[in-house]
């Protein structure tokens, strides 16, 4: 990676925080009807629109765990596709497989030693736990809740395709708003303490997952776009301020025509100017911001070395020597004590 300030990241990850932050500041845009919900209604926020635009708004909203959730189970998914964890379900009575690989079965048995568990946390009760070291926030559409969101009827008909069997009609029939396509959610995905080798764990999982929100098979589409990745030795804007700055500058480019979408490309050039200026405001020493031409190189070769079966299995492995050396330095050690 040789755009990235590989001197920059720690050789091993500690056993207490160092101050060591890296931020992947990302565009989430919709790429068809996902479900963003929770008891059956699209979550939304009351806030303000902007910073310099105070009008109140009501925004679309996607919540913590709805953001890291999907990310980490696409690892976990590689993890045991590339032959780093076992396939097998747990049963509490074994930590590995037939095949003599980890078992990691989540949220039923940790297996406290691969890359998800020590970059994303994991829990087991009273046995133990571990603090996540990749952060997100609940993350805010750039435009209204009425402008980004759509009702559709749906049904379930029979094999002929009608809604009518033997005179009688069927009742299932149901009405579900979904976020429509092209509703962009800025959003920043930190992590903490991690080795360069988990790093590029985490942010090859954001690249490479595409389905969002409710668990169904059919819809779900979202796409990250990287707008720049940022090596901090603190905590950045929040996603409501970085949201609400970049409304105010497409608002200002007359760009923010609803009930037209917004042009991703607009959103992203935008972005890409406001990130140095929001970093500045905030205070902290920046190592090293990837923007622009350095950003498109970096993201080529991780994304070039993912789609290569060595690349994916090389860094993969890499992640795992990593968070297997603090499950030795640290979990072990806790666990004697």
């Amino acid at each position: 990676m040789k755009p990235l300030n590989s001197d920059w990241f720690l050789t091993q990850v500690p056993g207490k925080p160092m101050g060591r932050y890296a931020h992947i500041i990302t565009l989430r845009t919709t790429d068809s009807y996902p479900l963003f919900q929770t008891d059956g209604e699209l979550n939304t926020a009351r806030i303000n629109a902007g910073v310099e635009h105070k009008d109140l708004i009501t925004r679309l909203t996607i919540f913590k765990r709805k953001q890291s959730t999907p990310e980490r189970l696409v690892g976990r998914e590689l993890l045991r596709r590339y032959g780093c964890l076992s396939g097998e379900e747990a049963d509490g009575k074994k930590d590995t497989g037939e095949d003599g690989l980890p078992i990691c079965d989540y949220n039923v048995q940790f297996c406290t030693t691969c890359p998800d568990c020590i970059a994303y946390c994991f829990a087991i009760g009273d046995s133990g736990s571990e603090k996540s070291k990749v952060i997100t926030d609940t993350a805010y559409s750039l435009t209204s809740y009425d402008h980004s969101h759509e009702a559709f009827t749906l049904n379930a008909p029979f094999e002929d395709g009608t809604m009518t069997r033997h005179g009688t009609v069927t009742s299932r029939i149901n009405e579900q708003d979904h976020v429509q396509p092209q509703v962009i959610f800025p959003a920043v995905v930190t992590a903490r303490d991690l080795t360069e080798n988990l790093f590029l764990y985490v942010l090859n999982n954001v690249l490479r997952t595409r389905r969002y929100g409710a668990q169904t098979s059919r819809t779900g589409r979202l796409h990250n776009r990287v707008v720049a990745l940022a090596l901090t030795d603190g905590d950045i804007f929040s996603n409501l301020l970085f949201t609400q700055r970049l409304y105010d500058l497409l608002v200002a480019e007359d760009a923010i025509q609803p009930p037209d979408p917004l042009n991703p490309d607009v959103a992203f050039e935008q972005a890409q100017a406001l990130v140095p200026e929001l970093l500045r405001e905030d205070g902290i020493t920046v190592d090293q911001l990837l923007v622009g031409e350095e950003l498109e190189t970096l993201l080529t070769e991780m994304k070039a070395r993912s789609a290569d079966d060595s690349g994916i299995r090389t860094l993969l492995g890499d992640a795992f020597v990593d968070s297997r050396a603090y499950h030795k330095a640290w979990l072990v050690k806790s666990s004697k004590r």
